[in-house]
């Protein structure tokens, strides 16, 4: 049983060293990059749920 947990684990060592990891600045930039993102979709959802809500408002009168 162990031998097996051991087995993994070391099979989990020599996978990871194959991993081509990325950059402090390649991360860096994805980060900046998912973050706009995401602020400029959030921007676009509130825009338009601004909009429907006055569109519905006006409807409802």
């Amino acid at each position: 049983m162990f031998g097996k947990v051991g087995g993994f684990f070391g099979e989990s060592k020599q996978e990871l060293a194959k991993v081509s990891w990325p950059s402090r600045g390649e991360v860096i930039g994805a980060t900046v990059l998912v973050i706009a993102v995401t602020l400029i979709i959030a921007a676009f959802i509130f825009v338009i749920d601004l909009v429907l809500s006055f569109a519905i408002r006006i409807i409802l009168r």
